[in-house]
């Protein structure tokens, strides 16, 4: 950062604007490098494994004939004569042939290399006080930088440019597919943020701030410097703490990250998730084309209800991959193809491809809407419809620089208007999906689950919180489907609980009962016929008299049905 009063000096050049390497490899090195050695073969079947051992041997050969002369160096960004603003692409190192695109995507390649005007952010004056740099982080692309004001709000900066390379082993393997996957980075929207930010609000779900700027190499970075000078990056609130003051946050007095929300919902009924935002927020991301919901893309804002209960409302954030467009190149819709998570947004959004483009959130979805019926799916569905009108997209997709924002309205304009008369369907679709292999969860203290025939091939499950010397409180009422639901897992863990079979239940839909570590019992009228309850029992755990009708069975996993604690490891809380 320049002093007060002195001319501007020269900034160092950057790839796009920020410090990355200014030249890709030689078309000679790049016939080393197959993207799709990158695969993970484990994860695919054996025949899908063999083809794409057989593809990558002719890949290096179409590396080879694509790839084109070295790009050369980027232009330096341009500095506004005040030195408040600078001008510069996001990553003109994206920009490639036609030879390449046909066979790695289009993608977003022409946003990335457009020059965009981002203010500079000065550590010293952005806030009165200034921004400390508190700590570095960032997940397997981006990189990002934690800031703190004098007033103890917190923001994070995260990177416009990411480098999917990160996600590969140091070695031979990153050296090999590195360039290759960095490259990829232009399946993203580098300003989709923005334009998400925008469309939360109107859907009713909370949402950061982003805001582009660029970082300038400013000697209050301190040991930061090096790795984060020189930058674009999106500046936002990082939700977390007491969020009284930021009405994007619902005013929540304390917003928690994902492990501690899981930890509380397992250990007392008294933790409640309002699971219809949490739906809302996922037929949200569904829409978007957001694929990565993993459990640390979520924050968690907390609100205290009456009798000591607490409600818990869902901030998603880092919208990477909102908008994503992958599978417009002939290899990387092959392997789109093969890992269907890499989801691309398009106008129409198949229901065969539900699965794939919500499975990074499976384990989290499984918990949190698992007392969701089909018809609180398909009202949200509606609501969120009703809610995103024509002028509200339309709205939204004005956010973003100026120089991109004309592109992007005739590109994802049409699409996402396209997309929200699917919501409905897709809802159902992922109703559906999840009610197949269903989860109903307890918690650490002890719970009453009371099943009984609802008519035909119908289930009914209530799970009421058992307390000394008060009446059972209700927590979960479900009602299941022997078409819709093949297989029903109820978890006890921790506590005493209380299983309560009444009557005959529908034999075609197994129900499997976990009790987990407490002294739980389970009782069935004394004529219950064998049928498709299957008690999962922990090692010294069976009871003297089983009860009528069960199939007793050893716990396969027990380090994960014990208790709460065990009960967290089923989820990704580590990247």
């Amino acid at each position: 950062m320049r002093p007060a009063g002195r001319r501007a000096q020269p900034q160092p050049a950057a790839a796009g604007i920020h410090q990355q390497p200014a030249r890709l490899e030689a078309a000679g090195s790049l016939a080393k490098k197959t993207w799709l050695l990158a695969l993970p073969y484990p994860v695919l079947s054996p025949l899908a494994a063999s083809f794409f051992r057989v593809l990558r041997g002719t890949a290096a050969v179409v590396v080879v004939g694509c790839a084109g002369p070295p790009t050369g160096e980027a232009p330096a960004p341009r500095w506004a004569s005040d030195s408040s603003a600078v001008r510069g692409p996001a990553g003109p190192q994206y920009a490639r042939g036609a030879a390449w695109c046909f066979f790695y995507g289009q993608h977003y390649r022409a946003i990335w290399a457009t020059p965009v005007t981002a203010p500079v952010l000065r550590l010293a004056t952005a806030v009165p006080g200034g921004l400390v740099p508190l700590q570095a982080g960032g997940s397997y692309q981006s990189h990002t930088l934690r800031l703190r004001a004098p007033s103890g709000a917190q923001y994070n900066l995260r990177s416009v440019d990411k480098d999917g390379s990160a996600a590969l082993p140091a070695g031979w393997r990153r050296w090999l597919l590195g360039g290759l996957l960095r490259d990829q980075t232009s399946a993203g929207q580098p300003f989709g943020a923005y334009v998400a930010a925008r469309l939360a609000e109107t859907a009713g779900v909370y949402h950061t701030n982003p805001r582009l700027i660029y970082l300038a190499d400013d000697a209050l970075l301190g040991p930061y410097r090096a790795r984060f000078a020189n930058a674009l990056y999106l500046l936002e609130e990082r939700p977390e703490g007491n969020q009284q003051g930021q009405a994007c946050f619902g005013h929540s007095p304390l917003v928690l990250n994902s492990a501690h929300l899981l930890a509380a919902l397992r250990r007392s009924p008294a933790a409640q998730i309002d699971a219809r935002a949490y739906l809302r927020a996922r037929l949200l991301d569904m829409w978007l084309g957001d694929w990565s919901r993993r459990e640390d893309q979520w924050r968690w804002a907390s609100f205290p209800r009456a009798g000591g209960r607490t409600s818990y409302r869902p901030i998603p954030r880092d919208r990477d991959q909102a908008f994503f467009m992958f599978d417009d190149g002939l290899l990387t819709q092959l392997v789109a193809w093969v890992v269907p998570k890499y989801h691309s947004f398009h106008a129409a959004i198949p229901l065969g491809s539900v699965n794939g483009l919500t499975i990074t959130a499976r384990a989290l979805d499984r918990t949190l809407l698992a007392t969701l019926s089909a018809d609180d799916f398909r009202q949200e569905a509606d609501s969120l419809r009703r809610r995103l009108t024509n002028a509200a997209v339309a709205a939204a997709l004005t956010a973003g620089p100026p120089e991109t924002r004309a592109r992007l309205a005739a590109r994802l304009g049409p699409m996402l208007l396209a997309r929200r008369a699917q919501l409905p369907a897709v809802a159902q679709r992922y109703h559906a999906l999840l009610a197949a292999e269903a989860w109903l969860i307890g918690t650490d203290q002890p719970e009453r689950f009371v099943l009984r025939a609802a008519g035909p091939g119908r289930l009914r499950v209530q799970v009421f919180a058992s307390r000394p010397a008060a009446a059972d409180t209700l927590v979960a009422d479900r009602t299941y489907d022997q078409h819709i639901t093949q297989r029903l897992d109820l978890y006890g863990l921790g506590g005493n609980d209380r299983f309560e079979l009444q009557g005959p239940l529908p034999t075609a839909m197994p129900v499997h009962i976990y009790c987990g570590a407490g002294r739980d019992e389970i009782s069935s009228p004394r004529n219950m016929a064998p049928g498709s309850v299957i008690w999962h029992l922990r090692a010294g755990s069976a009871p003297r008299v089983p009860p009528a009708g069960v199939l007793l069975v050893p716990d396969p996993h027990p380090e994960l049905t014990t208790d709460g604690t065990a009960w967290m490891k089923r989820y990704n809380l580590h990247d």
